[in-house]
């Protein structure tokens, strides 16, 4: 019920302030122009991710209001270092958002927001390796592992946030089951009940549910990067503390032994998208930092998918992966992989063959009212 609480609190407290921040984009002229590679038609206030740093930091402040979140916030110095993080990475996603920031500078903010995190203690400890055992970190080597989780998770997310409602709503999906995943290790005295990282899930999620509203297309506000780098923050934050903390779990699911591994799967997604994004730019031997229209959601609109049918496609890809890595924890034996199976070839196949149905029946239609048309006109 509390996790309950919290998500409600961050999702009312977003869908509420996000309208205030659309304001006042409009007043300063923040607007994304159509055009280029952007897929909206009309100009569009971004900066977004202002209240959705609001609607966290409301869910953090109700999370230590409530008695069963006590042991999160006694004594720990973690829910300081990711408010403080959260609202660098938020200011450093403005000043991109206003003034362009070069590539190196961008990733000098994230190491900065990484680095917060670090010093306030929200970073892994050890890790497990897949049959090989677990891998302590050395108090030299976890700065930089922080920083490199981070910065994958917050280009990941920035990568992907390309059509209305596509990153707010991967997250959301991700979030949630991450949070439950977590919620099942704490119940099975796996995972310290003064873990901060399902309450910062939960969080994840409620901002998310609030902002997509404001998202869905046609978009009346962008998160920007300032709401990108935010959310992929917050997850980094998130996954560490619980993949890189864990007790050592005997079990014989793939996912209890060795669950730093979850966020990969649930972010598959924008993770996959990540990887041919750095892949690609290799090949090509360009900068990471050059844009183009190759990420998934271009390549699905390429393949005749509108932007609201291509963001429900990769949602449904990333909820079919959740599912895949949530199931094993609270179904026992086999027996879940049918459905997840069924849920996959489905979406697989609406994917590659809807487009080209519907192009069938438009021209279809087409040709029909042109033989109509004939008729009509042709004497009796």
């Amino acid at each position: 019920m509390q996790y309950i609480v919290v998500t409600a609190v961050a999702a009312i407290v977003t869908f509420l302030v996000v309208p205030i921040v659309r304001k006042v984009a409009f007043r300063t002229n923040q607007v994304v122009q159509p055009g280029g590679r952007m897929a909206h038609l009309k100009p569009t206030p971004t900066l977004g991710g202002i209240g959705m740093l609001v609607g966290f930091g409301a869910a953090m402040g109700a999370g230590r209001l409530l008695h069963a979140f006590r042991p999160v916030f006694t004594d720990s110095s973690e829910p300081t270092g990711v408010l403080l993080a959260a609202i660098a990475i938020t200011a450093i996603g403005v000043i991109d958002d206003v003034w362009n920031l070069s590539a190196p500078a961008k990733v000098a903010g994230q190491v900065l927001s990484a680095s917060l995190l670090w010093i306030f203690g929200v970073t892994m400890f050890w890790f497990k390796v897949p049959f090989a055992g677990i891998v302590v970190l050395s108090n030299s080597l976890t700065p930089l592992l922080t920083a490199i989780w981070v910065i994958a998770m917050e280009n990941a997310i920035n990568l992907i946030d390309g059509l209305d409602g596509l990153a707010s709503g991967i997250v959301a999906i991700a979030s949630l089951a991450f949070g439950l995943y977590s919620l099942r290790l704490e119940a099975l005295g796996q995972l310290p009940s003064s873990s901060i990282g399902p309450l910062i899930a939960f969080g994840i999620l409620g901002v998310c549910v609030g902002f997509l509203p404001h998202n869905w297309n046609p978009a009346k506000i962008f998160m920007g990067d300032t709401g990108a780098m935010l959310l992929g923050l917050l997850l980094a934050a998130s996954t560490s503390v619980v993949g890189g903390r864990t007790a050592n779990v005997s079990d014989q699911t793939f996912f209890f032994f060795a669950p730093l591994v979850i966020p990969f799967v649930i972010l598959g997604v924008p993770m996959a998208d990540l990887v041919f994004s750095v892949l690609r730019r290799t090949a090509h031997r360009v900068s990471f930092a050059t844009p183009d229209k190759k990420h998934l959601h271009h390549r699905l609109m390429e393949m005749g998918h509108g932007p609201r049918r291509a963001v429900a496609i990769l949602w449904a890809w990333t909820a079919i992966l959740s599912a895949f890595a949530l199931l094993p924890t609270y179904v026992g034996g086999l027996g879940f992989e049918l459905p997840i199976a069924v849920a996959a070839v489905g979406v697989l196949l609406y994917t590659l063959f809807h487009p080209d149905l519907k192009g069938t029946h438009s021209r279809s239609g087409r040709a029909m009212q042109v033989i109509r048309s004939r008729r009509a006109r042709s004497p009796q």
